[in-house]
This record gives C-alpha cells, structure tokens and sequence, in this order.
C-alpha cells in the first residue's frame, strides 16, 4: 500500500495566520521532508479560497519537484470541469520533465463549486463538463496530434499538444465522492479510483467500489490495472492520546465553520470519537493504531492500493506536521509493509 499526504495549503496553523510566503514556504519544507521519509505521494488540492494557497497547484507541485528526488506529485484534486484540457495536460507534462516522471492527476468535478462562477462555468452543466473534459484530457494524454471538437470547448483539428510528459501515460486517477455514476465512469475507463472519505464509516463505500471493480471488469480491464485509492482526514503522533489532543481542537473548529457554510452539523466530541473508532472515516491515532485501522479499511473495501492522509486543516503547527510525517514514514508505513507481507 502506497502511504502519502494530501494538502490544501491552508496558512491556518496553530492559533495564527501565517503570511503567504511563510506558508508556503513550510508546506515545500513538508513535502521535502516527506520524501527524505518515504512517503510515496504528496497531493496539492485545488481551491479558490482566501484561506488556501492552490489555485494552482502544477506551480507548487513544480517547486517541490525541484526540491524532491522520489516522492510521487499529484493535484488533489485537479477541477477538470473548470479548467482546459490543453493547458491543464501541458502544464503537468512540464511538471512530469522538471520531476523526471514523477508527475500524476487526480481529476474531479469538484466539490467545492467556487470554481465555477470564477471560471465562467455554469453549475447546470456540472458532470457534462467534466465528462466532456476528461475525454478530451486522455485523447491529449493518449496522441501528439489532436482532432477533436465538443460543446464546451472549441474543436481542435489535428492540433499538436507540447509538451509531452516523461512517462508514457501520466497517471490519472478519478476523484470520488459518492455518486455511484462517478464510480461506474473511473471502471468502464479502467483509470484508479481515488475515493474521498470524510466522514461515516469507511465500509459503507464498499458497494460503490464492487460498481467500480465491476465496471472495470466488463470493459475488459484486469483487476492490476483497477487501483483503489483512498483520502481522508487524520493524523499520526507518538500516541494515540497526543493525535486526539493535538488534532480535536482544531478539527473541531475548522469543521463546525464548514459546516454552517454547507448545511452540516456542529462538531461534537462524541461524534469525534466515533470517526476515530475502528470503524470511523479519520485516521487519528498512534502508527500502531491507525496501521491496524488502515488495514481493516483496506479488507473492508476489498482492497486498497494508496492511502492519502488529509492532515494540514486542523490547526495543527508546522513542527507538528513534520513530526506526524516523520513517524508516518519510520514507524506507520513499515509496520503496514510488514502485516501486508
């Protein structure tokens, strides 16, 4: 199981706001630090927001592959709907050339909708654009010379597309939230399935990943090429009662305000512990603990390729942050190597 970290770049730590260049600068730091760690991934989401730094995150991605020499880079997610194919395709090509071929995608309609309205995009048209824009993005990703022509976007006629990526294929995964179209579209695709969840209990997804994993096999794809990927929110210290101290306050508080802007319920503590539990969506705990966790989810879903942890919206302070990746790359990671045999 590939193990790695997804971030939004919040300037949100601690107590404090910090500037954008200070912020910036830490989430590179993580990411250098992850790689010296072993981690295997580090995502960089995409929003539109005062309080996060990636609204564009091929550029962050680019710095830190400059930095790096192993660690896969991805978006997290990239918004397709709201972005152009061409551009989007070129500007991780470059990012795949400044990597060496470390460069992926993981490409959503998106559910946060800021983008639309910024971008011109009308809400109405919210799953056409994205299924109009992720064929266009694999014909790009698939062909030199493009010909192609859709609603959305205007034709191109056997247009060359420059740069083009290291890797044969830049890696795309579909990102996920519970629509079961959205599971049906990554299967019959045969592209790895990124499946985002923040709450609940992980297993009740299980149904919606045997429609991917059917789709998959109906399509005429082999059960290697249908990879599993799952994101969701946590945090690793040295024991569990340091991640739950640590991590609650600050979770709380950037939950509740979250949900009053999107119609869900005030954090409550019992609440909390019940997403911590075996069971629970959050990945907070001791490396023994949430290893174990981490597995259960894994059989539960019949099987899961990589695990993102979403860790840097919780207050949590930078020191805090290189902490949990240093235990998740020394201590987490080989002890799920280990019971996976």
């Amino acid at each position: 199981m590939e193990i790695g970290i997804d971030s939004f770049a919040s300037a949100m730590y601690g107590s404090k706001t910090l500037s954008g260049v200070d912020a910036m600068e830490q989430l590179l730091e993580r990411i250098v630090h992850a790689d010296e760690a072993g981690l295997a991934v580090y995502g960089i989401g995409e929003h539109h927001k005062k309080e996060f730094l990636d609204s564009a995150p091929a550029v962050i991605l680019a710095a830190a592959a400059a930095k790096t020499k192993n660690i896969r880079l991805t978006s997290a997610v990239t918004v397709l709907s709201t972005s152009d194919p061409v551009r989007v395709y070129q500007s991780f090509a470059t990012l795949d050339l400044i990597s060496k071929g470390r460069a992926e995608l993981v490409v959503g309609r998106g559910s946060a909708i800021e983008a639309y309205p910024l971008f011109g995009f009308d809400l109405d048209n919210y799953d056409a654009l994205f299924k109009e824009k992720l064929e266009l993005f694999l014909k790009i990703r698939e062909q030199e010379f493009v010909t192609w022509s859709g609603k959305f976007r205007p034709a191109l006629h056997n247009q060359p597309v420059y740069p083009r990526s290291v890797q044969e294929k830049i890696p795309v995964w579909i990102g996920v939230g519970g629509t079961p179209e959205s599971f049906v579209r990554a299967g019959s695709l045969g592209l790895p399935l990124m499946v985002a969840i923040i709450g609940g209990e992980t297993a009740r997804f299980r149904p919606l990943v045997d429609l991917y994993r059917e789709a998959g096999h109906r399509a005429g794809f082999a059960p290697e090429q249908l990879k599993v990927g799952l994101h969701s929110p946590g945090y690793v210290a040295e024991t569990t009662e340091k991640a739950i101290a640590e991590y609650y306050p600050g979770y709380a508080e950037l939950w509740t305000r979250l949900g009053k802007e999107r119609g869900w319920p005030p954090v409550t503590r019992a609440g909390f512990d019940a997403l911590i539990g075996p069971k629970g969506a959050l990945m907070v705990g001791s490396a023994e603990q949430v290893a174990e966790k981490l597995l259960k989810h894994s059989e539960a879903l019949g099987g899961v390729d990589r695990f993102t942890f979403q860790m840097d919206n919780a207050g949590l302070t930078h020191q805090q942050l290189l902490s949990s990746i240093a235990i998740i790359g020394k201590q987490l990671i080989p002890l799920v190597n280990e019971k996976l045999g």
